[in-house]
């Protein structure tokens, strides 16, 4: 086996291993299999192997086809597979949790759940935007309106600082085409960015549904992960691609936020992030570390559990 590709499948136990991965890979046109541990992609050019257990996105862009057993080894492998649209901006997916425990779950839905830690936690995210400033005094609507000029106004500067016409964020998703090329940039962008949260998210085993400034949606709190990390990542890399005018924006987008991700080690911060912030209330600093315990076990009615598999009489 040492001269096969690839890696074995993660010791459940090594929950943070996700952010020792490679952020995201792209493909298109090619046809995706396996090879013993290994991903292979194969085009007009020859077989690409890919080792599944040092990816955590897999992008699969127009004119892919994939087999049962490459999708097989990705679910073990935890890596979330995204289906793209046009220009990689749709995205749909998920791939197994590296673990099997399901206490950062438990935890997140109990947040979520109620309503002073639900606030705990939307104030800090909110917090995170406006380090060494108090904020704790604003209301929602305050710092909903905080956040907004934000964004607002770096929209301008980076706009001034580029040479580039901006009058708004103008994206229709039924025709990305229709869009200016700052605008394409900033929807390819973003779109990396939710596929990475999502991964990261999925790999702790957490909710993407389960969102705390964003609710209603199956992705609710991959949104709210990802606008935590937009201003130094999609929206400076968007501005500053669009006032270079590549051939092809998409890819060149695609290719600067997979470097920055891994210059900014944005996976290793979102996973300290996530943690941290349902963590928020926990009444020990070992209860919130407390997320390796993989053992099935039965609710007792109350507030702990009795072994699984064993006949009760």
């Amino acid at each position: 086996m040492a001269d096969i590709p690839g890696i074995e499948r993660p010791d459940l136990l090594a929950l943070p291993q996700i952010q020792d991965r490679m952020s995201f890979l792209y493909l298109e046109h090619c046809t995706i299999n396996r090879e013993d541990s290994a991903i292979t992609a194969a085009d007009k050019d020859g077989v690409t192997k890919i080792p599944a257990g040092v990816i955590s996105v897999l992008m699969l862009g127009p004119g892919t086809n994939i087999t049962h057993r490459a999708m097989e080894l990705i679910g073990d492998a935890g890596v979330t597979v995204i289906w793209v649209g046009e220009k990689g901006v749709r995205y749909y997916g998920s791939g197994r949790a590296l673990t099997h425990s399901s206490s950062l779950l438990q935890r997140q839905a109990a947040v979520v759940s109620n309503q002073r830690k639900h606030l705990e936690v939307v104030r800090q995210m909110y917090a995170m935007r406006f380090p060494g400033e108090d904020v704790s005094k604003l209301t929602l609507q305050q710092l909903r309106g905080r956040e907004g000029a934000r964004i607002r106004n770096l929209y301008k500067s980076l706009a001034k600082k580029w040479g580039i016409a901006w009058s708004g964020r103008d994206y229709d998703p039924d025709n990305y085409n229709a869009s200016n090329d700052v605008n394409k940039a900033l929807s390819v962008g973003n779109s990396c960015l939710y596929g990475l949260a999502h991964a990261v998210i999925c790999a702790l085993g957490c909710s993407p549904g389960l969102g705390f400034v964003h609710v209603g949606h199956d992705l609710s709190f991959v949104y709210d992960v990802a606008d935590l990390y937009k201003a130094e990542t999609s929206i400076p890399l968007a501005f500053e691609t669009a006032a270079e005018k590549p051939d092809d924006i998409e890819q060149t987008v695609r290719r600067a936020m997979r470097d920055k991700f891994v210059t900014l080690k944005l996976q290793e911060t979102m996973v300290r992030d996530i943690k941290n912030l349902l963590s928020l209330g926990v009444a020990s600093k070992d209860e919130a570390d407390d997320t390796t315990d993989d053992e099935l076990a039965l609710w007792d009615g109350k507030d702990s559990t009795v072994p699984n598999a064993k006949s009760y009489k």
